[in-house]
């Protein structure tokens, strides 16, 4: 057995059932395992494609996306998708060739060479490892899947010599590394934080992408705390639930619920800026003590100080405070104080979004269990603003954090791949579909069944051209030429309906989901206009 073929085996034994990848010259010999090897193979049409389809097969199946690049331009195209997930806590792991050993920062014109590709992975890692001899690559993989099972989830890199991947790996295990579980949080934090909570007659909780939806909500109910959710936590609380506060910290109707509670609970966010200050207004703060749960402990002296910090799973930190309390009623008013919450929001929203938000709610109650992907569009950041997602579904984009175009279309396909029970919905403008046009053949390949593509085409970079007419910048770069989606898509296998009254909406949403084919559903972002 090879060591690449061993590479196969080894993933499988991790329980990986999904590559995303492009096979190339130096990684011929990593691919000789995969044919009967029961791992699937989706080949993007890009590399920064593999690496957005390996994070929403991650973010929709809690394990780790996997991906294979050559060395070189592979690695070099997939750092954009790296940075995404390492923003958003998402464990990914990349393994790429490199040159052969002794072959490598020698400017002797190697194919796809780099000086030193393990240095530039990472600044979008938590760890980039190079493979020396064939005993490290299980070692390699062990720290990978240590780090996404008991620390802070974000992409791995590991790089093998080309030369190595044709050595002998006999004598190698193809046993799996023990599995590890996160630490909890300590006794002591979790006594100090429960005579808070006793304590707390209009408590707040704060929900990021790394809480437990199931565990907060329990306790939260205990406590009688309105929950705000952020981007990647919208999911965590279903429409209709008494307690969910479905909008942005970074609206100032969030920020006066969060200045008149007695207590501030933070679970699994890190209170960052394009969540809680999205406006460049003054730093998000509470006058109340602050409890933060969260498994990176650098997290705790970041963007806000706390009263106690429960360093650890933030699941188990949600369950073990739940054991601790001594209260047995919630505290007064907590439905109306969300429910005020939830009104003031929505009266704060632009007047520019309300088509935005029509659509949105209407496709959440058409398909409340879909998972919606969106790329950095004016849909995502409409929803991102005021959004309460359906029983079951899930919503997460690239207009926060890292910020990456062109995330929608790849990450959605992961996301389906991933979830195939689940319907699929992806939200893009013209000007971000354009970055990854070409995915429209891998959605065909990997034969996802229903998936539908919703693209808002006002012929550029809408947002960026609002921003620039705000500052009294002319506008310059953001009007672009569109082609024919609709042609292009049906060239690929695609239906595709160009959208002429929103009312019609719901119909041809409806055609999309029964179909076996997947759909492009086209909108002229003239007829989302607020104004008759």
């Amino acid at each position: 057995m090879t060591l690449g073929e061993y590479l196969v085996k080894l993933l499988a034994a991790y329980g990986v059932d999904t590559v995303f990848g492009i096979p190339g010259v130096h990684t011929v010999e990593m691919y000789r395992g995969l044919a009967g090897s029961g791992i699937r193979h989706v080949t993007p049409r890009h590399e920064q494609g593999a690496g957005f389809m390996a994070d929403g097969y991650a973010r929709v199946t809690g394990k780790p996306g996997v991906a294979l690049v050559i060395t070189g331009p592979g690695l070099t195209n997939i750092v954009t998708a790296m940075g995404q997930a390492y923003a958003d806590s998402i464990p990914m792991l990349v393994i790429s060739a490199v040159n052969p050993r002794g072959n490598c920062g020698h400017g002797e014109g190697e194919l796809h060479e780099s000086p030193d590709q393990s240095r530039l992975a990472a600044q979008v890692a938590a760890s980039s490892f190079g493979v020396q001899v064939p005993r490290d690559l299980p070692k390699a993989v062990a720290r990978a899947f240590a780090l996404f099972e008991a620390a802070r989830p974000r992409p791995v890199h590991i790089q093998i010599p080309v030369d190595l991947f044709s050595a002998s790996a006999d004598g190698l295990s193809l046993d799996r590394a023990v599995p590890l579980h996160p630490p909890r949080p300590a006794k002591a934090a979790i006594g100090a934080a429960a005579t808070l909570c006793d304590a707390a007659q209009a408590p707040v909780m704060f929900l990021g992408g790394g809480a437990d939806g199931p565990s907060a909500l329990r306790l939260a109910e205990r406590l009688g705390a309105p929950v705000v959710m952020t981007t990647n936590a919208r999911a965590m609380v279903p429409h209709g639930h008494p307690l969910g506060v479905p909008a942005s910290p970074s609206l100032q109707a969030v920020r006066a619920l969060a200045d008149r509670a007695d207590l501030v609970l933070a679970i699994g966010t890190e209170l960052g800026r394009t969540d809680y200050n999205m406006y460049d207004r003054a730093a998000f703060a509470s006058p109340a003590p602050l409890i933060r749960v969260d498994i990176d402990p650098l997290q705790m002296v970041r963007n806000h100080g706390c009263a106690v910090a429960l360093t650890g799973d933030a699941g188990a930190g949600a369950a073990d405070l739940l054991d601790a309390l001594n209260r047995i009623d919630p505290a007064p008013d907590a439905h109306d104080r969300a429910r005020a919450a939830r009104q003031a929001a929505r009266r704060e929203l632009p007047r520019a979004y309300a088509p935005l938000y029509d659509l949105l709610a209407t496709l959440r109650d058409l398909v409340p269990n879909a998972t919606v992907v969106g790329d950095s569009t004016q849909a995502s950041y409409a929803g991102n603003l005021y959004h309460p997602v359906g029983q079951g579904g899930r919503w997460f984009n690239a207009a926060t954090g890292f910020g990456a175009l062109g995330y929608g279309l790849p990450a959605a396909i992961g996301a389906r791949v991933g979830a195939p029970d689940r319907p699929t919905v992806c939200l893009v403008g013209d000007g971000g579909l354009q970055f990854s046009l070409a995915e429209l053949g891998t959605v065909i390949e990997a034969n996802t069944g229903p998936f539908v593509l919703i693209c808002l085409n006002n012929q550029g970079y809408g947002e960026i051209k609002s921003a620039m007419q705000a500052r009294g910048v002319a506008p310059v770069g953001v009007d672009l030429h569109t082609p024919d989606f609709a042609g292009i898509a049906r060239a690929y296998g695609f239906r595709a309906v160009t959208l002429e009254r929103l009312a019609d909406f719901v119909n041809h949403m409806s055609d999309a989901l029964g179909s076996t084919q997947p759909t492009l559903i086209e909108i002229d972002a003239a007829i989302l206009s607020p104004d008759p």
